[in-house]
Formats: C-alpha cells, sequence, structure tokens
C-alpha cells in the first residue's frame, strides 16, 4: 500500500494535484473541485492535530472492525460517506485550495509520522502514524481520481 510519508508517492499526489483544472467536472459526488481540495485539506487537518472531530456513534461501534477493510490495495467506494466537520458545500477558490493542500500535504510528510496525531480518527478510532500515512495516501488518491488525475 502506498503511503504519503514515501517521498515518491508524496510526489505522485502533488503531481497528479498539479495536473487538476478549475473548470474540471467531478466523475461522481456533488464537490467540485475546490471544493474537493478543501475538502482534503480540512483531513489533512485532522491527521495533523489541527481539528478534533469527535467519534461518531457508528464508528465507536464498527469503526475498529470495519479499519482493516479500508486498509488495502482496495478502492475506496464512490459516494462514500464522510466526516460532517469536513463535507465542504460552501463556494471556494480553487487555487487559493490547491496551494494550501500542496502546503499541508509537504508540511505533513516533512514533519515525519512521529507528528501524527494522536486523537482518533472520527470513525475509524485509533491509528498508528503508518496508518495515517497510508490513509492520507489513499484519502487523496480517491479523490484525484474523482477528478480524473
Amino acid at each position: 500500500m502506498k503511503n504519503i510519508f514515501n517521498h515518491s508517492h508524496k510526489e505522485e499526489i502533488l503531481n497528479r494535484i498539479d495536473k487538476l483544472k478549475p473548470n474540471i467536472q467531478p466523475q461522481w459526488g456533488r464537490m467540485d473541485v475546490a471544493q474537493m481540495l478543501a475538502h482534503c485539506s480540512s483531513f489533512q487537518d485532522i491527521a495533523m492535530g489541527n481539528s478534533f472531530p469527535p467519534r461518531s456513534w457508528l464508528g465507536r461501534l464498527v469503526g475498529r472492525y470495519a479499519k482493516p477493510i479500508f486498509y488495502n490495495d482496495k478502492q475506496v467506494p464512490r459516494n462514500m460517506s464522510t466526516i460532517p466537520t469536513i463535507l465542504i458545500t460552501d463556494k471556494k477558490e480553487f487555487e487559493t485550495e490547491r496551494e494550501k493542500l500542496k502546503h499541508k500535504i509537504i508540511a505533513f510528510q516533512n514533519d515525519g509520522p512521529e507528528k501524527c496525531t494522536t486523537h482518533p480518527h472520527p470513525f475509524f478510532g485509533k491509528f498508528s502514524s503508518e496508518e495515517w500515512g497510508k490513509g492520507i495516501y489513499k484519502h487523496l488518491d480517491h479523490h484525484l481520481k474523482q477528478f480524473g488525475v
């Protein structure tokens, strides 16, 4: 499984982000490209320990059992529900959001695994730094594929 802490995997993601265009249409979902970038940036904030969404009741109930299903090389299902606090519905500016996300990805990788949050994921619960690195890559990959890059 790819991991955002791997330099070549991080560079791949950054190059794919650079291929996005402001008017590109999603292959699924409701977010436009700028909203998707803001959503991914908000997810970075969780992994970096800058945002602390509460655990959902469903996550508390089944999250730890569902975690192994997520940590594999299979694609994330389309239109999967998201963490309510990072569901972006307001208008966003494409270039601003793209640069913000790229900056956070670089900072996250530069800080290294030891700087990952110890706060639990809102659905899956406690993550190791390796799980955060793989989860960040998989989340970004999912949304970049949503926009065809």
